[in-house]
């Protein structure tokens, strides 16, 4: 085997490690939810604390996703890659360890810490070690397939881990993967940063984290305090006011955190709104559909979560289709295709029934909006780092994420409240179905607006050349 093949081959070796870590990332937003009711007998969690255990991991997760792809690209995408696994091994060991509702609270808040960290670092790494063109379409192609499916998958883990050795092991099934995947990773993995940039902005790093922080907390307790409360409202305008200075701080830095000349790329800022809009609609569906297993249909654990396979299996396909159709008719019409399937199999979830059955009900519209995650997710990842810079991965990488993470907090948000407002204090089963059916009819409309999106603000002229490049270099060299 020649010098070059055998580089190669340990790229994509590289590439699963990588997919492996970030599917454990998403893994572990959904894994939880199915234990919940089991942690908050054991350690006697409050009804209003108990949604913590997961808005703890979201709240930091998605505070200081931009913060860890900008520190990537200036203290080496490696460096903090591996630093993120550990830090996030060992809050899962703690959380799973925690014998106090608040010590599970603060281990999943690191949690998110260090998925924050390794999440766009791992992305990074993806992007400049395979070069633009039909190399790294087919390298985000699984990655896509890993990460759209791990929701999927983590519902169905929660269940078996549960109802199996015990709700610690949904925390203490990433200490493993982490500490080896760490420990492996200088093998596998050359170090990459820019290195022009060795300044750090730390205003703009406080600014933008706490302001991004703030938001999400508003979002995610939005409902309880209520949308128009004094709580709510105060909070937005702090964020908005540390948001703000935030860019006051990056027009005058010499070295920003975000260099503003990234939004000159049009398709790039597509990519971000179309990202939010597809976390906003798509993110919450999870969430409908194991009520609507689990509540109407009367589903144990197990079963909602066996009820996701061709859900999860039906993503992998997609997004490895997506990777070759991205290469030979661009990004765009592939990201518009996405998001008319993910509106479709929205509305279709709309038409759901309180005597509803799998076959009936969920099978179809599952994948159909499967194939349409798959579909979307691996070109607006592309889109989002179409012509950015190598210096600039990281950040471009931690923005895509901060989108889609930013517009899941809000998508939630805004879905439960028009859920609960049809629901109000009846629980039986019809009310539940109308509440349901309000959610989804209103997720598909804000898929529609990301469909409308990736039509006017994604470039044609950015996905002809995408096109033209991948048929030009078949087989790029990496770029870093």
């Amino acid at each position: 085997m020649t010098e070059t093949a055998v580089a190669q081959d340990r790229r994509w070796i590289a590439l699963i490690l990588l997919c492996v870590a970030q599917f454990v990332v998403v893994l572990d937003a959904s894994i939880v939810n199915v234990a919940l009711p089991t942690i908050g007998r054991a350690l006697h969690f409050s009804e209003s604390n108990l949604p913590w255990v997961v808005n703890a991991y979201v709240l930091t997760f998605g505070g200081f996703l931009l913060l860890g792809g900008r520190v990537s690209d200036v203290l080496g995408r490696r460096r903090v890659f591996m630093g993120g696994l550990v830090l996030f091994a060992l809050a899962s060991l703690l959380g799973g360890l925690a014998t106090t509702s608040g010590q599970l609270i603060a281990a999943r808040a690191v949690q998110g810490v260090g998925a924050a960290m390794l999440s766009p670092a791992a992305l990074s790494i993806v992007t400049t070690t395979f070069a633009d063109g039909s190399e790294r379409n087919k390298a985000l192609g699984v990655w896509g397939a890993v990460a759209g499916s791990g929701g999927a998958a983590g519902v169905l883990l929660g269940g078996a881990l549960t109802q199996g050795p015990g709700w610690q092991w949904v925390l203490w099934v990433n200490v493993p993967i982490g500490l080896i995947a760490a420990a492996i990773a200088p093998t596998l993995i050359a170090e990459s940063r820019a290195q022009s940039r060795r300044h750090f902005d730390f205003g703009g790093a406080l600014s933008v984290t706490a302001g991004l922080s703030v938001l999400v907390y508003a979002l995610v307790e939005a409902n309880n305090a209520g949308w128009g409360s004094a709580q709510t409202l105060a909070l937005l305008a702090v964020s908005a006011a540390l948001l703000a200075a935030f860019a006051a701080i990056e027009r005058r830095s010499a070295a920003p955190l975000m260099p503003f000349s990234i939004f000159r790329v049009r398709t790039v800022t597509g990519a971000n709104v179309v990202g939010l809009l597809t976390g906003a609609s798509l993110f919450s569906m999870f969430f409908f559909i194991s009520l609507y297993m689990q509540q109407v249909l009367g589903y144990d654990a197990i079963k909602a979560g066996l009820s996701y396979l061709p859900l999860a299996v039906s993503i992998i396909v997609a997004a490895g289709v997506a990777s070759q159709l991205v290469t030979r008719v661009g990004f765009k019409p592939v990201l518009a295709a996405g998001m008319a399937l993910i509106a479709a199999g929205l509305f279709w979830f709309s038409r759901i029934s309180t005597h509803g059955s799998f076959v009936s009900d969920i099978l179809g519209p599952s994948l159909l909006a499967a194939v349409g995650l798959g579909f979307a997710f691996v070109p607006v990842t592309i889109a989002a780092v179409a012509g950015v810079r190598d210096h600039d991965q990281g950040l471009a990488s931690g923005m895509i994420n901060t989108s889609q993470q930013v517009g899941g907090a809000l998508g939630l948000a805004i879905l439960s409240a028009i859920s609960t407002s049809v629901i109000g204090l009846a629980h039986d089963r019809a009310t539940l179905t109308s509440g349901f059916h309000s959610a989804f009819l209103a997720g598909a409309v804000i898929a529609t607006l990301g469909f409308l999106a990736s039509i006017v603000l994604i470039r044609r002229s950015d996905s002809r050349a995408h096109v033209a490049l991948a048929r030009a270099v078949p087989a790029a060299q990496p770029s870093g």
